[in-house]
């Protein structure tokens, strides 16, 4: 079953038969990315090794248990990544929605590489505008070490993403502003504004300048741990509901927003999950209700790794093995690249009383990252509609949507297509 069809997926895990490329496949292309080509994708490859360990002293087996802030940090491991969705409220009552990512990869002798994405949208103005950049080398990562030396745990993460200058090529450029993340130990900061170059790929300029409440993480899985069967493994956390405030500016004008963050922290030594992509779904209900879905397709269009993790408002944590159902209602064509993807969706949740209806805030919510991750992906706002039991609830949500477009390799030459190739 596609996530285009009507009839429900239930939730299951059977990780065993994982094989092959899904979402973002994080890669060994650094060669390539040294000729101005995408650092992170990569054909599918067979169960990831982790790159030799630089003393003689062997890593216990996965898993291990996840501690805080340690865990916050960068791991010397193949996959990671830290990522930001939210929204967000201005004083006049304009809503947003954003995005920020930032990705690293690992790949034995050759350097650590990195890919960032940041996107909002504008939803009053029915808006979708996107960046990327990326960058090779140890110099992005500027996370706090116990001791304060090079070689102690992180306490955090504080990383930072510098775009490709005229006066040092691939190397920093003192001509732009880096986009910036970092967080761990109660409180989180976030600043990423794109350079003229950007504004004019992504269709307007704008930026982002948030603080961050980091609150209780939740392990999904129980222990933070997804067995990943054939493709390896990931820890996986997440902190659901983070109250954000700061600086929005849209097209040169400033706002003071307030709203509400999700962050999911990735990483361990896989570089393929699954063949055909994967459904996510992160939605918070005004009741205080916490749910993440993940819904994984094998090649064949079977959702081989599908599972839930629920937090009650009173903060207890429920584990959905098979107890929910998510049903595709609609779908969208993309204009950039033809790709039909789900639209709206209709999530059940019997054990808990639950049904939740999502309809993208914005339809064309997709991002072609092709020249720094090597796939084209949606990801979007949503509206929400909820009710537990008789009680209606609203929400928001984001829903993270990959493989429905091929990864196809940009022509010689060609730039990524982007918003403002279909502006009127």
């Amino acid at each position: 079953m596609t996530g285009l069809e009507t009839g429900p997926v239930t939730g299951r895990r059977t990780p065993g038969c994982l094989t092959g490329l899904v979402g973002l496949c994080l890669v060994a292309a650094v060669l390539v990315a040294a000729c101005g080509g995408p650092i992170l994708a990569n054909p599918p490859v067979a169960r990831p090794q982790a790159p030799a360990a630089a003393s003689a002293t062997p890593r216990p087996a996965d898993p291990l248990p996840i501690e805080f802030p340690r865990d916050d940090g960068p791991h010397d491991r193949l996959t990671e990544w830290w990522y930001y969705t939210g929204h967000l409220r201005s004083a006049a009552g304009q809503q947003f929605g954003f995005e920020f990512v930032v990705f690293r990869a690992e790949r034995g002798d050759f350097p650590v590489t990195w890919a960032s994405h940041v996107a909002l949208t504008d939803e009053t103005r029915g808006r979708f505008s996107y960046a990327q950049r990326s960058e090779i080398g140890p110099q992005v990562d500027g996370s706090p070490r116990s001791g304060g030396l090079p070689a102690g745990q992180p306490t955090g993460f504080d990383l930072e993403m510098t775009p490709e200058g005229p006066e040092t090529g691939l190397g920093r450029s003192t001509a732009n502003v880096p986009w910036t993340m970092s967080g761990g130990s109660g409180r989180g900061r976030l600043a990423a504004a794109v350079n003229a170059t950007e504004a004019a790929g992504a269709g307007a300029a704008f930026g982002l300048n948030l603080e961050i409440d980091e609150t209780e993480p939740v392990l999904h899985d129980r222990d933070g741990w997804i067995d990943l069967g054939p493709a390896g493994g990931s820890y996986y956390y997440s902190r659901p509901r983070l109250p954000a405030r700061g600086t929005l500016t849209l097209d040169g004008r400033a706002m003071a927003v307030t709203g509400e963050a999700w962050f999911d922290h990735q990483w361990g030594d896989f570089i393929a999950v699954g063949g055909g992509g994967w459904d996510w779904f992160a939605v918070n209900l005004a009741d205080g209700t916490d749910l993440v879905l993940w819904l994984v397709r094998d090649a064949d269009g079977v959702h081989r790794l599908v599972y839930g993790t629920l937090r009650r408002p009173d903060g207890t944590v429920v584990y959905l093995a098979d107890a929910f159902s998510v049903s595709a209602t609609g779908h969208w064509t993309s204009p950039h690249t033809g790709a039909v993807y789900p639209a709206a969706w209709r999530i059940a949740v019997p054990g808990e009383e639950l049904t939740i209806e999502l309809s993208p805030t914005v339809a064309d919510q997709e991002l072609d990252t092709r020249p720094t991750s090597g796939v084209v992906y949606w990801e979007g706002s949503q509206r929400v509609t909820a009710a537990r039991g008789s009680q209606a609830l609203s929400g928001e949500a984001y829903v993270e949507l990959t493989g429905y477009a091929p990864a196809r390799p940009l022509s010689p030459g060609r730039p990524s297509p982007s918003p403002a190739d279909s502006a009127p």
